[in-house]
């Protein structure tokens, strides 16, 4: 899988991140066609779906059925989301192409979301990296609420720090913060990415914002002023955390990709095809999507559109 020729790496969220917290459940040969969507708008890294319990996550129950008929290619890597050894289990039975585990930076969150407290989960990460490792299997880890947590309140640099030492025990390939309820700003993610950085080696660093106060867009454009070049985000701008009140959307790709390119940075995105969907995701979901690229159009105005 080369994405070597982008500036800014995009991993596609809306199967995963962003359905979990929609109240419409989506059928599996439209979850399937959203994939299909995302990689035809030129997205090579997709989170498809989490192995979580059904009872917990419903619009999540199809994991395995997701996984079974969606396209796969060398050019295209499936995320599954897991929270512990079981939902491992199931991912690599499903034939995921990576596994991205979350740690909640927040023990209230963490047990919210996870049933476990911080230190445990760490402990859980602990073991599914070694299995991950035997199975050839590329890693991920998202630290949650890495600024702001809904039950505690602030998440100190310190606190964040003690996680991501923790987790880095086990070094995925990947670590990603997440501004899980949309707290963050600019400064705040420069001051945490500059931290993080002292300690993370070679480890590829990734983040994650939310929308919910406006402020994910700038984020993330911090974050890319800080070196971060992978990014995610969901289409139409859809989703949040359902254990997190009032949660709101993650920013949107169309958005997202517009601002980058028009930055001079290449995402491998085509904008028309992304704003295609995102209007198609609406349709299906029987609402509008947050995300304004849809509804505005780029810029030049394209006159080929359609």
């Amino acid at each position: 899988m080369d994405t070597s020729q982008r500036d800014i790496e995009i991993v596609e969220v809306s199967p995963r991140d962003g359905l979990q917290n929609e109240t419409t459940l989506m059928t599996t040969p439209d979850k399937v066609e959203l994939i299909e969507r995302a990689i035809t708008a030129g997205a090579r890294r997709i989170e498809a779906t989490s192995f979580v319990h059904p009872r917990i996550v419903p619009q999540m129950a199809d994991a395995e059925d997701v996984l079974a008929a969606a396209p796969r290619s060398d050019e295209v890597s499936l995320i599954g989301l897991t929270l512990n050894a079981k939902g491992f289990q199931r991912a690599v039975a499903a034939g995921v192409d990576e596994v991205n585990f979350v740690v909640v930076a927040s023990d209230t969150f963490n047990r919210e979301n996870q049933g476990v407290g911080t230190d445990e989960s760490i402990a859980v990460w602990r073991e599914i990296a070694a299995l991950a490792a035997e199975a050839g299997l590329g890693t991920s880890v998202t630290v949650a609420a890495a600024f702001g947590c809904p039950f505690e309140g602030e998440v100190p640099v310190d606190r964040l720090m003690h996680v991501v030492d923790a987790i880095l025990a086990s070094p995925p390939d990947e670590l990603a913060l997440a501004d899980t309820i949309g707290v963050a700003v600019p400064t705040q993610v420069s001051e945490r990415l500059r931290a993080i950085g002292t300690v993370a080696g070679d480890i590829r660093l990734r983040c994650h914002f939310h929308n919910t106060r406006n402020t994910g867009m700038a984020n993330a454009v911090a974050a890319v002023e800080n070196g971060v070049r992978v990014l995610d985000a969901s289409i139409g701008g859809i989703g949040g955390c359902p254990f997190a009140p009032a949660a709101t959307g993650n920013i949107p790709t169309e958005d997202l990709v517009y601002l980058l390119e028009r930055m001079g940075l290449s995402t491998g995105m085509d904008l028309g095809e992304v704003c295609d969907a995102a209007t198609w995701l609406g349709e299906r979901l029987d609402q509008t999507v947050p995300g304004l690229l849809s509804r505005a159009g780029g810029f030049p105005p394209d006159p080929d559109a359609h």
